[in-house]
Protein backbone atom coordinates (compact mmCIF):
# COMPACT_ATOMS: atom_id res chain seq x y z
CA UNK A 1 0.00 0.00 0.00
CA UNK A 2 1.18 3.48 -1.15
CA UNK A 3 1.22 7.11 0.66
CA UNK A 4 -1.97 7.94 -1.10
CA UNK A 5 -4.08 4.61 -0.79
CA UNK A 6 -2.89 4.81 3.32
CA UNK A 7 -4.16 8.09 3.27
CA UNK A 8 -7.29 7.36 1.88
CA UNK A 9 -8.03 4.52 3.70
CA UNK A 10 -7.49 6.91 6.62
CA UNK A 11 -9.95 9.63 5.10
CA UNK A 12 -12.94 6.80 4.61
CA UNK A 13 -12.28 5.59 8.14
CA UNK A 14 -13.13 9.05 9.39
CA UNK A 15 -16.15 9.98 6.65
CA UNK A 16 -17.65 6.32 7.77
CA UNK A 17 -17.76 7.64 11.25
CA UNK A 18 -18.88 10.95 10.87
CA UNK A 19 -21.88 9.72 8.47
CA UNK A 20 -22.66 7.24 11.31
CA UNK A 21 -22.30 10.43 13.43
CA UNK A 22 -25.19 12.03 10.75
CA UNK A 23 -23.12 15.59 11.33
CA UNK A 24 -21.92 17.92 9.32
CA UNK A 25 -18.21 18.45 8.83
CA UNK A 26 -15.34 20.36 7.51
CA UNK A 27 -13.87 18.53 5.12
CA UNK A 28 -10.19 19.84 4.03
CA UNK A 29 -8.21 18.77 1.08
CA UNK A 30 -4.78 20.10 -0.01
CA UNK A 31 -2.34 19.62 -3.12
CA UNK A 32 0.98 21.43 -3.16
CA UNK A 33 -0.18 24.63 -4.30
CA UNK A 34 -3.78 25.05 -3.11
CA UNK A 35 -5.79 24.17 0.02
CA UNK A 36 -9.67 23.58 0.06
CA UNK A 37 -12.35 23.86 2.70
CA UNK A 38 -15.64 22.93 2.48
CA UNK A 39 -18.48 22.53 4.93
CA UNK A 40 -20.41 19.24 3.65
CA UNK A 41 -24.19 18.57 5.66
CA UNK A 42 -25.28 15.43 6.33
CA UNK A 43 -26.70 14.65 2.88
CA UNK A 44 -23.48 15.54 0.99
CA UNK A 45 -24.72 18.97 -0.58
CA UNK A 46 -21.96 21.16 0.00
CA UNK A 47 -23.01 24.42 2.30
CA UNK A 48 -20.13 26.06 2.60
CA UNK A 49 -16.60 26.56 0.81
CA UNK A 50 -13.47 28.34 0.72
CA UNK A 51 -10.26 27.98 -0.99
CA UNK A 52 -6.72 29.13 -1.64
CA UNK A 53 -8.04 29.23 -5.63
CA UNK A 54 -10.80 32.27 -5.29
CA UNK A 55 -10.04 35.43 -6.63
CA UNK A 56 -10.53 37.17 -3.16
CA UNK A 57 -8.22 34.98 -1.27
CA UNK A 58 -6.06 35.20 -4.19
CA UNK A 59 -5.72 39.15 -4.35
CA UNK A 60 -5.11 38.88 -0.58
CA UNK A 61 -2.28 36.45 -0.79
CA UNK A 62 -1.10 38.48 -4.13
CA UNK A 63 2.84 39.27 -3.77
CA UNK A 64 3.34 36.68 -1.16
CA UNK A 65 5.99 33.77 -2.04
CA UNK A 66 4.09 30.25 -2.52
CA UNK A 67 1.24 31.99 -1.92
CA UNK A 68 -1.51 29.23 -1.72
CA UNK A 69 0.54 26.63 -0.35
CA UNK A 70 1.51 28.30 2.66
CA UNK A 71 0.34 27.91 6.44
CA UNK A 72 -0.52 31.91 6.15
CA UNK A 73 -2.73 31.08 3.23
CA UNK A 74 -4.61 28.25 5.46
CA UNK A 75 -5.60 29.72 8.56
CA UNK A 76 -7.05 32.89 5.46
CA UNK A 77 -9.18 29.91 3.95
CA UNK A 78 -9.89 28.36 7.87
CA UNK A 79 -11.23 32.07 8.48
CA UNK A 80 -13.38 32.44 5.63
CA UNK A 81 -14.95 29.17 5.41
CA UNK A 82 -15.49 29.64 9.57
CA UNK A 83 -17.35 33.26 8.17
CA UNK A 84 -19.18 31.69 5.54
CA UNK A 85 -20.79 28.77 7.74
CA UNK A 86 -21.78 31.14 10.07
CA UNK A 87 -23.57 33.25 8.32
CA UNK A 88 -25.11 30.08 6.79
CA UNK A 89 -26.13 29.14 10.62
CA UNK A 90 -23.67 26.28 11.09
CA UNK A 91 -21.84 26.35 14.34
CA UNK A 92 -21.01 22.94 15.20
CA UNK A 93 -18.85 20.69 12.85
CA UNK A 94 -17.16 17.71 12.65
CA UNK A 95 -13.54 18.02 11.29
CA UNK A 96 -12.36 15.65 8.36
CA UNK A 97 -8.96 16.27 7.62
CA UNK A 98 -9.29 13.23 5.23
CA UNK A 99 -6.78 11.28 5.86
CA UNK A 100 -3.85 14.25 5.67
CA UNK A 101 -2.15 14.43 9.08
CA UNK A 102 -3.31 17.25 11.85
CA UNK A 103 0.02 19.19 11.21
CA UNK A 104 1.15 22.69 9.07
CA UNK A 105 -1.59 23.63 6.95
CA UNK A 106 -4.21 21.31 8.04
CA UNK A 107 -3.70 22.44 11.53
CA UNK A 108 -3.90 25.79 10.82
CA UNK A 109 -7.28 25.52 8.53
CA UNK A 110 -8.47 23.93 11.88
CA UNK A 111 -7.35 27.06 14.47
CA UNK A 112 -8.77 29.52 12.48
CA UNK A 113 -11.52 28.20 11.78
CA UNK A 114 -11.76 27.49 15.47
CA UNK A 115 -10.65 31.51 16.16
CA UNK A 116 -13.48 32.42 14.07
CA UNK A 117 -16.26 30.92 16.03
CA UNK A 118 -16.78 27.09 14.66
CA UNK A 119 -17.08 24.64 17.12
CA UNK A 120 -15.38 21.46 16.66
Amino acid sequence: MDKKQSRLRRGRQTRAKIAELKVIRLAVHRTNLHIYASIIGPDAKILASASTAEAEVRKELAGQSGAGGNVAAAALVGKRVAEKALKAGIAEVAFDRSGFRYHGRVKAVAEAAREAGLKF
